[in-house]
């Protein structure tokens, strides 16, 4: 049998991390406070099966058929007018359909990277997006964006562009103040660099009211009346956390140039997101489920949140400090003793009976090995408080 080629050079250089944490869920007696995943039991099972069957009986060709490349007419309307206030104006050649947020990702990569093209980035920096891009070979310019002395303009200048979580960012939970997001936006504008707004949280607050989108703040730019939004901010939300991560519907809110380029882009890609789970969300988005489910899921979170952070301070204050997130999913812990290698805490955790996600996988030079990202959304509090017992000891066994 013949020698096989090699396979591509970037395959060599991705995480295993993100596989670990995913197969924690199927691993006996582990607690997995690494992944990102929702409570199962806040999907709205029975709305979403009522819907599913409506989609085949009653839409038999938009369920089943293929589906445009930029996605439903009906959907990409319906995003478009909910998202539609005040000064800002999205018509429907500002919206892209996305095989959930990922996809969304992805693309951005292929139509802005190229090798050693600078990106960027809010720092730490969301996993998937740096799998994302590791085939494009780019280089990142990492921003702090609640430091003092951020310099926004410089950031973005001559960056392909910028990469941002302003909403509880994933993995620190960071929510970015107002005055920052007017920075940032500003920015944008100045130097003509794309402003990438991934808001896969932007509803789970928990504490106080939903700060301003960046898309927002920018209309505020162009002002009433001048037509459908065309400026530097590049919008990605998701269904994933308000409604159900299975139906993969994700989208992309841009100038109609952007838009263009996207939909070039997924052609090759996947040709068109899933009909039938297009047509659940639009009926799902027009019947109110959201509004409907998402009360009782936040209770369910602000309630776990406060029993992980409870839990770090009974169990894990000795070592580490963190800050409360008031929303989102994860809180960012980071070591005090520096005889603490979260790399290394990693196995150590899983020895005993816990997954974390360590801080390198989510630094793009993979140097930050002091930190931990921890998910509290999909355990109750009593796993919480049973899985950080078992990072404990790991810590105490890590050190002795």
């Amino acid at each position: 049998m013949s020698r096989r080629p090699p396979f591509a050079e970037w395959l060599s250089q991705t995480n295993d991390v993100t596989r670990t944490f995913l197969a924690a869920g199927g691993m006996a007696d582990v607690i997995n406070l690494g992944g990102g995943l929702p409570e199962p039991s806040t999907y709205p099972a029975a709305d979403l099966a009522r819907l599913a069957h409506q989609a085949v009986e009653e839409h038999p060709e938009d369920s089943l058929n293929y589906a445009p490349i930029e996605g439903m007419t009906a959907l990409r309307d319906l995003i478009a007018k909910r998202f539609s206030k005040g000064p800002l104006r999205v018509g429907r050649g500002n919206v892209l359909i996305t095989t959930g947020g990922m996809q969304a990702l992805d693309l951005l990569g292929k139509i802005f990277a190229d090798p050693d093209s600078a990106i960027a980035a809010q720092s730490p920096t969301y996993l998937g997006a740096l799998d994302a891009w590791r085939p494009r070979h780019p280089v990142y310019r990492p921003m702090r964006l609640n430091a003092n002395d951020l310099d926004a303009e410089a950031a973005l200048d001559g960056a392909r562009f910028a990469y941002t979580v302003p909403n509880f960012s994933n993995p620190t939970g960071e929510l970015v103040d107002v005055t920052t997001r007017r920075k940032l936006v500003e920015a944008a504008r100045a130097t003509g660099t794309p402003l990438v707004e991934d808001d896969p949280y932007g509803a789970l607050f928990y504490d106080g009211p939903p700060l301003p989108r960046m898309l927002e703040l920018d209309a505020e730019n162009e002002g009433e009346g001048e037509g459908d939004y065309d400026g530097p901010v590049i919008y990605l939300g998701s269904l994933s956390k308000e409604l159900a991560p299975g139906l993969r519907i994700g989208w992309v809110i841009a100038a109609p140039e952007v838009i263009g380029a996207l939909v070039l882009a997924k052609q090759g890609t996947d040709l068109a997101t899933s009909s039938l789970s297009q047509r659940i969300a639009l009926d799902a988005l027009e019947d109110g489920v959201i509004e409907r489910n998402l009360p009782a899921t936040l209770d369910t979170y602000r309630e776990r949140r406060s029993a992980l952070c409870a839990a770090l301070e009974a169990h894990l204050s000795e070592w580490f400090t963190w800050e409360e997130p008031v929303g989102g999913m994860f809180v960012w812990i980071t070591a005090k003793d520096p005889r603490i290698d979260t790399d290394r805490l990693l196995s150590a955790g899983l020895d005993c009976g816990v997954c974390i996600s360590p801080g390198s996988v989510f630094d793009p030079e993979g140097t930050d090995r002091r930190s931990v990202r921890l998910n509290f959304t999909a355990n109750p509090p009593e796993v919480l408080e049973k899985g950080v017992e078992r990072l404990a000891r790991a810590v105490r066994g890590l050190i002795a």
